[in-house]
């Protein structure tokens, strides 16, 4: 990880992180990401603001996030909902249209991905003038904690699958956790027809296509704490439809 010195060395360079943050009951983990993230750009010297794209959550997820942003400032806190649930990639669309950062980073809300991370992120952007930064499971000291076994399997037999038909020239496909320049991000999800697990995958397969340079940093994945996991067997099958049209179409 870069020195702290290095990163406050950077504080002046006129960059802005946007994090969009799409939920859908995440009443209990929300304050719990919102505050680590304040932490650990706070800690950096970064500018920063925090997108909460809520799709209509019935848990009161929104009203959660009413009470942080009266906490960390309308500045800081950005609230973005949506009436209902209609996508992750509807979500980023609808994010970036609101995001004045030049950078955007997306990550899950449910504390799967921890912040601590971003400073990393944002040092191999800068080092790699990289178009995107991708967080990833299956490289370097990366790993994956708190799955069963059922999941373990799926995800990598997901991403070996996909290696293979694909080669994408980048390790973890099915992961959210991504720095993005806010140009290329915008450009990628306009050209993303998957929904789902796939959209994720896709948005590598586009930027390979494009040319994008895309630089990884091997994180620690943490299944999620409170609520419970959206993934189930149609996903499953959304994503193996989803690779079969991509490998056939690319």
């Amino acid at each position: 990880m870069a020195s702290r010195r290095t990163l406050k060395d950077n504080r002046g360079d006129g960059d802005k992180y946007s994090v969009l943050l799409p939920t859908y009951n995440e009443r209990e983990n929300l304050p719990l990401i919102v505050w680590l993230l304040v932490k650990y750009f706070g800690e950096s010297g970064y500018n920063y603001e925090i997108i909460v794209i809520d799709d209509g959550s019935p848990d009161g997820t929104l009203e959660v996030a009413k009470q942080l942003q009266q906490i960390y400032g309308e500045e800081k806190i950005v609230l973005r909902p949506r009436a209902a649930k209609l996508g992750l990639g509807t979500a980023y669309i609808h994010g970036v249209k609101h995001a004045t950062g030049n950078f955007v980073i997306i990550m899950d809300a449910d504390l799967s991905h921890h912040p601590k991370f971003i400073p990393e992120f944002i040092e191999k952007q800068k080092k790699g003038n990289y178009d995107l930064v991708s967080g990833t499971r299956y490289s370097g000291d990366g790993g994956v904690y708190g799955w069963d076994l059922r999941r373990k399997i799926i995800s990598r037999g997901a991403n070996f699958v996909t290696q293979v038909l694909l080669r994408p020239g980048a390790s973890d496909l099915t992961g959210s956790f991504r720095l993005y320049k806010k140009e290329v991000l915008e450009r990628l999800v306009e050209r993303c027809v998957s929904k789902g697990y796939v959209f994720q995958m896709e948005m590598i397969i586009r930027a390979r296509q494009l040319r994008y340079t895309i630089g990884e940093v091997p994180i620690s994945f943490v299944d999620r704490v409170y609520g419970e996991s959206k993934l189930g067997g149609n996903e499953i099958v959304s994503f193996l439809k989803g690779l079969l049209t991509l490998f056939a179409t690319t």
